[in-house]
């Protein structure tokens, strides 16, 4: 599978913390069905055959709303669950190690926090890049903001799809207009609300608002 810019216009990352009681695949169908255009499975404190389980239900999810998806990291747990590919950060696993893997067909996401680190992705051949993170964010306590600036550097410069990700809410997204970027990536701003999918739908309408405005 491979993706366009279209694809990135509202990217769901997983985050089970929130459940509540509620499945995740319950809630990825929630969001799904309210105008997510692309999902990343991220869990952190799953056993292997877990992970694997879990990608398998979610991926069927994700086929029936033709949505990409891809697992966190886990280049192996992508390649036995059939998931769509796999999105590695900068200190995981090289982008040649994942497309050897994977194969040509698959595609392969990358963390870039600069415009060199974008590069290099662009070069090794990631199908697009995710810059961040451009606001505080809970998931990842020692982060430090990326300068707008930067991300607008990297968007000049790079010709492959380009998702903020990072603190992305309701409320501050609006800040990330005008700087080129294609969507954005986000986690509890979708699962951390008491209605996911108004949540979503209302977050896909100000991502196409500072994408196309």
């Amino acid at each position: 599978m491979k993706i366009n810019k279209e694809n990135m216009l509202l990217y769901a990352i997983t985050d089970r913390k929130w459940l509540n009681g509620r499945t995740l695949a319950s809630q990825v169908e929630e969001v799904l069905k309210n105008g997510v255009t692309f999902l990343q499975l991220r869990e952190k404190n799953l056993t292997y055959d877990e992970l694997v389980k879990e990608a398998i239900q979610i991926k069927k999810i994700a086929a029936k709303y033709k949505v990409p998806f891809v697992i966190n990291d886990n280049i192996y747990a992508a390649l036995e669950a059939g998931a769509d590919g796999v999105h590695i950060g900068q200190g995981d696993a090289s982008y040649q190690e994942a497309r050897k893997l994977l194969g040509d067909n698959k595609i392969i996401g990358m963390t870039a926090h600069n415009l060199n680190e974008a590069l290099d992705a662009q070069n090794a051949g990631a199908d697009y890049i995710g810059a961040g993170a451009v606001f505080t964010t809970s998931t990842k306590h020692d982060t430090i903001p990326m300068q707008f600036n930067t991300l607008k550097e990297i968007t000049d410069n790079i010709s492959i799809p380009v998702v903020a990700i990072g603190g992305i809410n309701h409320e501050n997204i609006k800040e990330l207009k005008g700087l080129g970027i294609n969507g954005v990536a986000v986690i509890s701003a979708l699962f951390a609300q008491e209605n996911i999918g108004i949540a979503t739908a209302r977050m896909l309408d100000l991502s196409k608002e500072i994408v196309n405005g």
